[in-house]
């Protein structure tokens, strides 16, 4: 059983790592099924009953991509309280904002793909929601549990991963709104937006202005999700 259970597994990661050599050099739309099959030297149909779709094909390599992100590790291992919750939201934000000032071509196809998938059958966008809610979203539930007993939070409503993807919809579609090379919003200096940004978001899942200000007060390190008190001006 063992034996079996380990060639499966190989399988499926050679499959994997000739679907990023197809990515990589063809794009999304470039890649079939087929051509992945081919390049991982099986047939398509022993393809599909590790992946249903190019879609789940591509989803798993960026959740593979996401996972090694030693950022992630980092913000994953720690305590989840009122500061880790602000450090998530911080970090989320700038990852976004980035993206928006100097977009690497590849993310932003990526981000461009996430939304189409929107107007069409939606599968990639699920599948993208569903690893990034199996990656992040105990980390923000727990976090903000933490915040509300502590007195840092009001809670709202009976479902906190909604907020959590409220805070999501908004990054993403604030950053697909300045994606085009002529943007259809400017919303003004960068540095600034993400200030508001983050102010928007943190006071809509609850934390109270004092708390808000003081976390945001905070320089945000370059190595993500180790926060460090900023210098008086």
């Amino acid at each position: 059983m063992s034996t079996l259970r380990m060639t499966s597994d190989l399988r499926r990661q050679l499959i994997l790592s000739a679907a990023k050599r197809c990515f990589a050099r063809h794009g999304f739309a470039g890649t079939t099924t087929k051509s992945v099959a081919a390049a991982a030297s099986i047939s398509e149909g022993l393809l599909f009953k590790h992946f249903p779709s190019k879609s789940a094909l591509y989803a798993e390599i960026l959740s593979e991509e996401c996972e090694a992100d030693p950022a992630l590790h980092r913000l994953l291992g720690l305590e989840p309280s009122t500061e880790t919750l602000v450090t998530l939201i911080r970090g989320m934000v700038r990852h976004f904002t980035e993206l928006s000032e100097a977009p690497d071509q590849e993310e932003a196809q990526r981000l461009r793909l996430m939304m189409t998938s929107h107007l069409d059958d939606g599968e990639f966008a699920r599948l993208i929601y569903d690893k990034i809610g199996h990656l992040i979203g105990q980390m923000f539930t727990a976090s903000l549990e933490r915040a509300v007993a502590a007195g840092d939070a009001a809670p709202l409503g009976r479902d906190p991963m909604n907020l959590f993807w409220f805070a999501h919809h908004t990054v993403l579609m604030t950053a697909l709104a300045r994606l085009p090379s002529v943007p259809c919003l400017t919303y003004g200096a960068p540095a600034k937006l993400e200030r508001q940004v983050c102010e928007f978001i943190l006071r809509g899942i609850g934390l109270n202005e004092t708390v808000i200000a003081s976390h945001l007060d905070r320089e945000l390190s370059p190595v993500w999700g180790q926060p460090a008190t900023a210098e008086s001006a």
